[in-house]
């Protein structure tokens, strides 16, 4: 083997590497983890090629302007689903008050949903 061929075979190699490092970090690492509580507001399934599950969460709360007013302020959660069998128990419970523990990962993949974070169990639900 000559040395141009040990450098381009190295150097191929080293490529891949730094690729693969970058494809999983982007894709598959999870960043963070953590509850969102509130009230869901829809669980749809949807997709063109990739049907993937997807919701949104309503988390009411108050912001504070001047002394003297606060306001009421909604924030939406938006969140994938991967296992059917969540988002099944998710869609009938539609309207009420949960906690969902998600995975937040760096990049989207079309087979596991549009968002970055990603449901993957209901922490608590209230009774009706």
């Amino acid at each position: 083997m000559t040395t141009k061929a040990k450098v381009i075979t190295i150097s191929s190699l080293v490529a891949i590497l730094v690729l693969a490092g970058f494809i999983f970090f982007r894709f598959f690492f999870v960043f963070g983890e953590g509850v969102k509580a509130g009230e869901l507001n829809f669980v749809v399934y949807k997709g063109y090629v990739f049907k993937t599950y997807e919701g949104r969460l309503i988390q009411a709360g108050f912001k504070s302007g001047s002394k003297s007013t606060a306001t009421i302020e909604s924030n939406e959660f938006n969140f994938s689903i991967t296992d059917p069998k969540i988002a099944e128990e998710l869609m009938r419970r539609s309207g009420e008050t949960v906690q969902l523990h998600y995975k937040e990962y760096l990049g989207t993949l079309p087979w596991r949903g549009k968002q970055k974070y990603v449901v993957d169990r209901i922490e608590k639900q209230e009774e009706i």
